[in-house]
Formats: C-alpha cells, structure tokens, sequence
C-alpha cells in the first residue's frame, strides 16, 4: 500500500465503498514500483463528475503519481466512477512499467545473463 494516498471528490459524492474501491485499485500499485521508490512515492487521486447534456463520460478519474525523478499523471473520463478507476488502474500500470525500465540499474538483468552465460 502506498504510504502517502490521497483522495478528493469535486462535484461527486465520497462514500466509503467507492473509497475502499479506490483504495484497493490504486493503493495497491506500489508492487509495481521498484523498492527504493516505494518510500517517497505519494498518489493523489481526483474523483469528478461533470453535470452535462451529454450522458456518456461523465465521470472523471486523474490520478497523479509523484515517484522520484518523475511525475505521472493519468486522467480517463467513463460512464461511472468503477468504470473510470479500472481504466486509470490499467494505464497507470503500464506507465509503471516503462518507468520502472526506465529508471532500473540493470545490475538483476547482468546477473542473470552472466549466470545463464557461465552454465553453458
């Protein structure tokens, strides 16, 4: 679970099962997260709906995820606020994906390959 995770609603009422869905959708991405990130990282999570003619996308789900040396930012709009939080889950998870490739030392990957090279 994340240490620091917050969540705010505009225009959108709060209740304890939308916030224990939230909770167990986004708090639990720190296993993506790699260990020395998993201290300093905090979420912040803006559920809200919009009152227009339009009946589709209503409802809007922005999740900004502070790692260090990067921000990421996520925002998905959906007929309901589940449906947005699971659309946002997804995305977040592959955008932590590419950051943890990015910002990993490649010391696991050397090992492997040296192990892998010295068994033939």
């Amino acid at each position: 679970m994340l240490q620091k995770f917050e969540i705010h609603a505009v225009h959108a009422t709060l209740d304890d099962q939308l916030k224990a869905y939230v909770t167990r959708k986004i708090g639990n991405l720190d296993r993506y997260i790699s260990k020395h990130a998993r201290e300093s990282a905090h979420a912040d999570v803006h559920l809200k709906e919009v009152k227009s003619r339009q009946k589709n996308n209503r409802f809007t789900c922005e999740v900004t995820l502070h790692l260090p040396k990067q921000v990421i930012i996520v925002k998905e709009s959906a007929l309901n606020m589940y449906a947005a939080v699971d659309i946002v889950e997804a995305k977040l998870k592959q955008q932590l994906q590419k950051y943890k490739d990015l910002h990993s030392n490649g010391k696991l990957h050397r090992h492997l390959f040296g192990r892998l090279s010295r068994a033939k």
